[in-house]
């Protein structure tokens, strides 16, 4: 298995930028692949998640409205969307994946920050 995360960078406040997470040899029937974010300084936070057959997803209440999770069954690839970016949400950003029998058990696993897989993370800095 693995996770390729990617598309971190420098922006000002208010700008945005889209981090892209490649998955291969996952091996679950069901799964649902996240974003989470580590401050400096800070524990690692949960960001959003989407499950791979596209919906449901969610969201921490921090991003609703500004960041987007989507994915590309095809490419396997899941991709975070971010607009409107603060300060606050400098961080290095690590995507995840989970099995499970379904959506709930999922989301709940990766709530708990409790990924199966990891990817490297990818650096976000945002300047004010």
């Amino acid at each position: 298995v693995q996770l390729q995360a990617f598309g971190g960078g420098s922006v000002q406040a208010g700008g945005s930028l889209r981090l892209s997470c490649a998955a291969s040899g996952l091996p679950f029937r069901s799964y649902t692949m996240g974003w989470f974010r580590q401050a400096p300084g800070k524990e690692r936070d949960f960001v959003a998640a989407i499950n791979w057959g596209g919906s449901p997803t969610i969201y921490e209440d921090s991003v609703k409205g500004r960041f987007t999770i989507s994915r590309d069954s095809a490419e396997n690839t899941v991709y975070l969307q971010m607009n409107s970016l603060k300060p606050e949400d400098t961080a290095v950003y690590y995507c995840a994946v989970v099995g499970g029998d379904n959506w709930y058990e999922q989301a709940a696993k990766l709530a708990a920050l409790e990924g199966d897989y990891w990817g490297q993370g990818t650096l976000v800095t945002v300047s004010s």
